[in-house]
C-alpha cells in the first residue's frame, strides 16, 4: 500500500483540474484499504454542473458506490486536499468510510476539526478515523493562491 503522501498527490492532481476549470481547487481520492487501488477519483465540479452538492467528495463517494453497487463503503480511505464539509463529513459517515486523510484544515467551513465537529456527535453512528496535516502546506497554498487571484 502506498504512503499518505502518494495518494494526497493524485488528490492535489485533481485539485489542479479543478482550478483549470474555475472551480474551487478541492481534490479527493478514494482507495481500498486492502489492495491500495484506487477506486476513485474526482474534483469539486459545483459550478460546472451548477449543483452545489459536486464536492470532490461527494463525486468521489458516488463513483466508488456505483462501483461496488453499494450504498456502503467500508474497507476504503478517503484523501481530500482540504477538510471535508459538514455535508461531505455526513456523507462519508454514512458511507461507512473508515478513514479520512485530508491536507489543510477549514477554520471557516470545515466539519471535522472546526466546528460543528460532526464526529464528536453522539448522533453521528459511524465516525471514521481522521487524520489531517498531510501535505498541508501544498493543500493550503493551492486554495488560497485561487482565492488570492479572485479578489485581485
Amino acid at each position: 500500500m502506498n504512503d499518505d503522501n502518494s495518494y494526497m498527490r493524485l488528490a492535489m492532481e485533481e485539485a489542479k483540474i479543478a482550478q483549470g476549470k474555475d472551480e474551487v481547487p478541492i481534490g479527493a481520492v478514494l482507495i481500498d484499504n486492502e489492495s491500495g487501488e484506487v477506486l476513485s477519483k474526482a474534483h469539486n465540479l459545483t459550478r460546472t454542473r451548477h449543483d452545489p452538492s459536486a464536492h470532490a467528495e461527494s463525486l468521489a463517494i458516488r463513483e466508488a458506490c456505483t462501483l461496488r453497487e453499494s450504498q456502503r463503503i467500508p474497507n476504503t480511505t478517503l484523501y481530500v486536499t482540504i477538510e471535508p464539509c459538514p455535508m461531505c463529513a455526513a456523507l462519508i459517515s454514512y458511507a461507512r468510510i473508515d478513514r479520512v486523510v485530508f491536507g489543510a484544515t477549514d477554520p471557516k467551513s470545515g466539519g471535522i476539526t472546526a466546528a460543528p465537529k460532526l464526529y464528536e456527535k453522539d448522533q453521528i453512528h459511524h465516525k471514521p478515523n481522521v487524520i489531517s496535516g498531510v501535505m498541508e502546506e501544498d493543500c493550503r497554498a493551492l486554495i488560497q493562491r485561487f482565492f488570492q487571484s479572485k479578489r485581485k
